[in-house]
């Protein structure tokens, strides 16, 4: 196929979550509970870390830092997600699909990049305690938030390098609620075989690397609580039962999806909403039910905000 024709489909076709008119309703109060949630939780936290002095540790830190990729990451696909339930037509422009995309692919490196900071946070504090505040001084913790990002950008721009020149000019529904990169080759005017292959080896070599590092470090750090047994290793076991969760919710669907790409659409959309809308609103329910001192300084923050506006 020539390369002159890639502009003709200038828009897609999304099929959404559901056919069925009778489970709209049910999807949109679904979608739109768990959507608020996420961005009130997430906001709450990166406001608690922010202006609460006791929380200015980097543990807080890379915490804050998540909660501010999580309010990203369900705003990049639910909105769009929850307004299309009740349109007939569910269109998307070309530029609003790469940039989906884009978002994605950025959101999804820097969360990987982030959770590795927060194992070796937590292997750093349980593993070498007397240097913990060498180690993980204020500087490294700009380095892990900057390396996040450069990773982030960098792997979505390569993602995109594969798309963004490739005739599209015949079909252009996509089966989905949102621009999934796997599925959009297909449309594709020529055979992309070997385009896929390299999207599923790049996204998938990042996330499987990513999760071993991490069950890795884990490993240690289990392995020294048990060593040491004391007093104090059930709150320590909470804490990191926190982060396995938050590892395994993350990086669960996004292993399937990516590394073993499924050939049934509803499990891919099962698992695409539950990334888009379940995972940001998880995340800091998991992080703060057990915290006592996040809970202690959420309603610290609360108080004042209750205050501010009686005075306001």
């Amino acid at each position: 196929m020539d390369g002159a024709n890639h502009s003709v489909v200038s828009e897609f076709v999304f099929l959404g979550l559901s056919n069925s008119w009778e489970i709209q309703p049910v999807l949109f109060v679904f979608s739109s509970m768990f959507y608020v949630a996420s961005m009130m939780g997430n906001s709450l936290i990166v406001l608690t870390v922010t202006t609460d002095p006791h929380l200015h540790s980097p543990m807080y830190f890379l915490l804050a830092s998540l909660s501010f990729i999580d309010l990203g990451a369900c705003s990049v696909t639910s909105p769009k997600m929850i307004y299309d339930l009740f349109r007939k037509h569910k269109l998307i422009s070309f530029g609003g699909c790469l940039t989906q995309i884009f978002f994605i692919h950025v959101i999804g490196g820097v969360e990987m990049v982030l959770l590795i900071a927060m194992a070796f946070d937590r292997y750093v504090a349980i593993c070498k305690p007397l240097h913990y505040q060498t180690i993980m001084s204020p500087r490294m913790c700009v380095v892990f938030l900057a390396a996040a990002w450069a990773l982030g950008v960098s792997h979505s721009l390569f993602q995109l390098v594969f798309i963004v020149n490739l005739p599209f000019c015949g079909p252009n529904v996509l089966d989905s609620f949102y621009c999934d990169l796997p599925r959009l080759l297909q449309l594709a005017c020529r055979d992309t075989y070997r385009l896929q292959f390299m999207v599923t080896v790049n996204s998938g070599f990042i996330c499987v690397g990513s999760f071993f590092i991490l069950v890795i470090s884990y490993i240690f750090v289990l392995f020294t609580v048990w060593k040491h047994s004391s007093a104090g290793s059930s709150k320590v076991l909470t804490t990191l039962s926190a982060h396995i969760t938050v590892v395994l919710l993350f990086f669960g669907p996004a292993m399937f999806v990516y590394r073993w790409p499924h050939p049934n659409s509803q499990m891919d959309k099962f698992l695409a909403i539950f990334d888009a809308c379940l995972t940001p609103f998880l995340n800091p329910v998991i992080y703060t039910f057990r915290n006592k001192e996040m809970k202690a300084a959420m309603k610290r923050v609360c108080k004042q905000l209750v205050v501010y506006r009686k005075i306001s």
